[in-house]
């Protein structure tokens, strides 16, 4: 299993058919939360629909197109870090995340997206890394922010999340910017 070490607290796992019962018992343990950022929680339908993700996110790493990673906190899963996008054209990867609510506010996302930035920079040769958020999600802005990524506009009308429709702020880190 492919791993990285962010920290002694927190190890980056590519994901793997075992997670998906982890996986699982987070949803239904955040359901409302998750669900407040992100599309894909209310359309979960059980164990196969994160049989179905990982099989995925295999195949989409194998063939270099992203990189997906549970978080593993102190031995534990608690949430989900990835390149969503892997444009070796463009030297560029995106990156998306999400965070048991129970483990907020500890700086383990700030620490994983760090740990992503610096080996997309360093291993994988990129010059940018992207990360869009609601601009209402002020956690997850957060972290760019902390990071030092610059804010480089917002979407209007970007995406769907249950009844309403939310902007995206959009954030970069250029390769020795």
């Amino acid at each position: 299993m492919f791993t990285m070490n962010v920290d002694e607290d927190i190890e980056l796992a590519l994901v793997q058919p075992s997670f998906c019962t982890a996986y699982l018992m987070l949803l239904n343990e955040n359901i409302d939360y998750l669900s407040e950022w992100l599309a894909w929680p209310p359309v979960i339908e059980g164990i196969g629909d994160f049989e179905a993700f990982v099989k995925q996110s295999l195949n989409d790493y194998a063939n270099g197109k992203s990189m997906t990673c549970a978080i593993v906190f102190r031995g534990q899963i608690v949430g989900n870090i990835s390149y969503n996008t892997i444009d070796r054209q463009l030297e560029r990867v995106e990156i998306g995340y999400w965070l048991a609510a129970s483990h907020q506010g500890q700086g383990i996302m700030t620490r994983s997206v760090q740990h992503l930035v610096n080996y997309a920079f360093g291993t994988l040769n990129m010059r940018k890394v992207q990360i869009s958020a609601a601009t209402e999600n002020a956690a997850s802005r957060g972290v760019c922010e902390r990071l030092g990524f610059e804010l480089e506009g917002v979407i209007r009308c970007a995406e769907r999340l249950g009844d309403r429709v939310v902007d995206h702020a959009v954030y970069g880190l250029v390769r020795g910017a």
